[in-house]
């Protein structure tokens, strides 16, 4: 199953912020969508989310116009983590997680598969040892996590995740990159927005590089992050290596002078 954007344009307003963006996201990938501030990042994810209709060109889930779905089939196909997700709710993590359940409810009860997939979810986040506790309570990275088994308790065959590292420390990153990274081996759909290419080099393997709301580059890891690009595009002096125990790295040198 694909989910690809054809020929999108996108305005706020009367501000442009996507121009003929052609982009395929393929199930089993953890694809990362790179660019500077500004170059259409989030609007992209939006698009291929269903909240945001394009003004041309369509965002298609397996040849389906995203937009047109119905919600709750919508809902259970794909599964979002917006940028900058929060809850002021002071219920417990489990009654949280097991929102995410809510498209696929028939009753007033949960069903078997409802709490089976929400155990999973907990599981799967490392959340489950915290289930009763409150969630205003929780740290920012605990906070996170448990955002993360809202959407897992959907069984959602995509994952769209809006910079979903944002206020974690580095050792929560990782868990949510590995988390991340987890769910496309498993087969699923995973499309990210990141703003720190060292993370992108370490745990994507399908990249889109936006530029001014137009497609700079697409394809694999290594294809696309390479020095051209990254000048071309953000202005700095980096290059692309393999350390000694055989991870990919980046080597900022810094920023090129104008």
């Amino acid at each position: 199953m694909t989910l690809q954007c054809d020929n999108v344009d996108f305005a706020h307003g009367e501000r442009p912020a996507l121009h003929s963006v052609n982009a395929c996201f393929e199930q089993g990938q953890f694809s990362v969508i790179l660019g500077p501030n500004g170059a259409g990042k989030s609007t992209l994810l939006a698009c291929l989310a269903g909240l945001l209709k394009p003004d041309s060109g369509s965002a298609r889930l397996d040849g389906r116009d995203v937009s047109s779905l119905p919600v709750a089939d919508r809902a259970k196909m794909i599964g979002l983590l917006p940028q900058g997700a929060e809850t002021h709710w002071a219920i417990s993590v489990q009654a949280l997680v097991a929102l995410g359940r809510y498209p696929h409810r028939t009753g007033l009860g949960l069903s078997k598969q409802d709490r089976s997939a929400i155990t999973d979810a907990l599981n799967a986040t490392g959340t489950s040892s915290y289930a009763m506790r409150t969630v205003t309570e929780l740290s920012g990275g605990e906070r996170a996590r448990v955002l993360m088994a809202r959407v897992l308790a959907g069984e959602p065959q995509w994952i769209l995740a809006d910079e979903p590292l944002a206020n974690l420390d580095p050792g929560y990153q990782i868990d949510m990159l590995t988390l991340l990274r987890k769910q496309a081996d498993s087969g699923k759909g995973v499309v990210a927005v990141l703003h720190d290419l060292h993370h992108a080099v370490r745990y994507a393997n399908h990249v889109v590089l936006l530029h001014r709301g137009t497609i700079f580059a697409q394809g694999d890891m290594s294809s696309v992050i390479t020095s051209a690009n990254l000048a071309a595009v953000y202005g700095i002096d980096a290059q692309l290596f393999t350390d000694e125990k055989g991870l990919k790295q980046l080597l900022i040198h810094g920023k090129i002078a104008p």
